[in-house]
């Protein structure tokens, strides 16, 4: 079975354990914010979106975020900030959401693929070395399904080599590496507040700038190469800019959203490792790998099996939505140029699932999807 999350309408029936589902908080603290900010008077990017910002970047403990209208965006950004321009080498992985690659190809810059440690589907700083070659300007990588990557190697092939370093940490929210925040070790980290992450705004995004000097800059290719604040007729733009900017409403909801981040990444990672406990050592079976001091969100649980369909099918007996998310990019004719042998990438890709860990899944539905997988 395949799972698509785009699909919402009465076509599809998902079944009664969802792969993702949309966290809200509680009516009594989000109604009452988005009703003031509604009849404010000011729905665009104000005094909320500064709010949000500041708070996200206490809680992240680390860099300056500036907030978008998706991850997307966010990941443009950082690729423009990052000098990447059209013919711009940058080494990427396939095995992500499509946006990623897309980014690269909207500033212009041409990708190479790395391949990816097929015991849990992201690049290390050894498979990136291997995909070097003397045009490389940026690395780009991802903490897929919130797994982190080793960012302390990764930032020394990069330094190595003088090579700018953007994470993809849309997928990862909330988690860590030998302890600090994800993205401490990146010069550019995004983060995606879409519909069916771990926190949501509705859609949008936070691009967090290790080097705070970026930020003059960042904030005027989000809105259209200008500087908010001055008089329209008193600006002039030098270089093209974007309408990226993240609005009061978006911003609102992330608030309300923040005052319960702490516990919804709790929840993933509480199921991920009661799943990991349950999966090990089994014959057939095996958790993704976790690089030594990786303390992963577990947006959705990553299982490698022998016989991938069989358990699917096991799971959809038991009502339980499971399957492949992402199609593995190097596959879509939009990027066939970048087309290399990706043997990690096979291996990975015959033999991984994903299952629903979320804060929605409780003990007797975390019972019944490890009673489904291991039949006992």
């Amino acid at each position: 079975m395949h799972y698509d999350p785009s699909v919402t309408d009465g076509f599809f029936m998902p079944p009664s354990l969802p792969l993702f589902k949309v966290r809200m908080p509680p009516e009594s603290v989000l109604l009452p914010a988005l009703a003031r900010v509604l009849y404010s008077g000011q729905i665009g990017e104000g005094e909320a979106v500064a709010q949000f910002e500041s708070a996200f970047g206490q809680w992240l403990g680390h860099g300056t975020p500036v907030a978008c209208s998706s991850g997307t965006a966010a990941l443009h950004l950082a690729l423009l900030l990052a000098g990447i321009g059209p013919g711009d080498e940058v080494l990427s992985t396939a095995m992500t959401a499509e946006p990623t690659n897309m980014a690269i190809r909207h500033a212009g810059g041409l990708i190479r693929w790395a391949d990816v440690d097929p015991q849990c589907g992201n690049v290390t700083a050894a498979t990136l070395a291997a995909a070097l070659t003397p045009a490389t300007k940026a690395l780009l990588v991802v903490d897929y399904a919130g797994l982190p990557v080793d960012m302390a190697a990764i930032r020394s092939l990069a330094d190595a080599h003088g090579l700018r370093v953007i994470e993809d940490a849309a997928h990862a929210l909330g988690a860590r590496f030998g302890g600090k925040g994800i993205g401490a070790d990146a010069d550019f980290t995004i983060f995606s507040f879409q519909a069916i992450k771990h926190i949501t705004t509705g859609d949008g995004g936070m691009l967090v700038l290790r080097d705070p000097g970026h930020l003059s800059r960042a904030r005027r290719l989000r809105w259209f190469g200008l500087t908010r604040g001055v008089a329209r007729t008193e600006v002039a733009a030098t270089e093209v800019g974007y309408k990226y900017n993240m609005n009061n409403i978006a911003a609102t909801m992330g608030l309300a959203q923040m005052e319960g981040v702490d516990q919804a990444v709790a929840a993933h990672r509480a199921n991920g490792q009661a799943f990991d406990a349950a999966f090990s050592g089994r014959a057939g079976l095996a958790p993704a790998r976790l690089e030594a001091g990786a303390e992963p969100s577990y947006w959705l649980y990553t299982l490698l099996c022998d016989d991938p369909a069989a358990i699917v099918a096991r799971l959809e007996a038991a009502g339980v939505a499971s399957g492949v998310v992402h199609r593995r990019n190097d596959l879509h004719p939009v990027f066939a140029a970048a087309r290399r042998p990706l043997p990690g990438l096979d291996r990975f890709s015959a033999r991984h699932i994903h299952l629903p860990c979320g804060w929605w899944v409780g003990e007797a539905e975390r019972a019944r999807i490890i009673e489904a997988v291991t039949g006992s």
